[in-house]
């Protein structure tokens, strides 16, 4: 595995905002991780409550997400989560996303720097496609995992597509 980090401190690799370079002829092997930072604002929230209809108070209304045991709104998981298809189309225009499952493991409020992971652990051709096996991760302040799992994508390739900004492992 071609080992390609960003070398940096945290708190650096907390305040990206995109992708990292990747240069049009890297393929993806097994153990390749990419990522994506992010911090979810008030407004991310809210849009996400009106196009899901989840208008739970839990991500809306402090004193309700504090009267069960939370430091204020939660931002949805699924909108947390929503960095792995994110990441996976980022690189590989054109896929498909088969399915995904997760676990909540730590709720994530408004302004948190949240860093999506994709980890390629099997890869194997399929027609003219790629069935694509990823593990997944979210972590908060660069340490903590709040949502993990597992992906399958269907690729149309494996180079991957150059983006900028990424923080990308090869």
């Amino acid at each position: 595995m071609l080992l390609r980090s960003l070398q940096c401190s945290k708190l650096q690799c907390l305040n990206l905002r995109g992708f990292a370079s990747v240069t049009p002829q890297e393929v993806l092997k097994p153990g390749d991780v990419l990522r994506k930072a992010r911090a979810f604002t008030e407004e991310d929230v809210l849009q996400y409550s009106r196009v899901s209809f989840d208008c739970n108070p839990l991500h809306l209304d402090s004193a309700a997400a504090k009267d069960v045991g939370f430091e204020g709104p939660v931002v949805h998981g699924m909108l947390v989560s929503s960095l792995f298809p994110h990441i996976i189309s980022t690189h590989f225009p054109g896929a498909v996303y088969v399915s995904q499952n997760l676990n909540f493991k730590f709720p994530v409020y408004i302004g948190d720097q949240i860093i999506g992971e994709v980890q390629a652990t099997n890869l194997r051709a399929n027609r003219n496609r790629y069935l694509a096996k990823f593990k997944t991760r979210c972590l908060k302040n660069g340490e903590l995992i709040v949502i993990d799992g597992e992906a399958v994508a269907l690729l149309p390739t494996l180079t991957l597509r150059a983006t900028q900004g990424a923080v990308t492992d090869l």
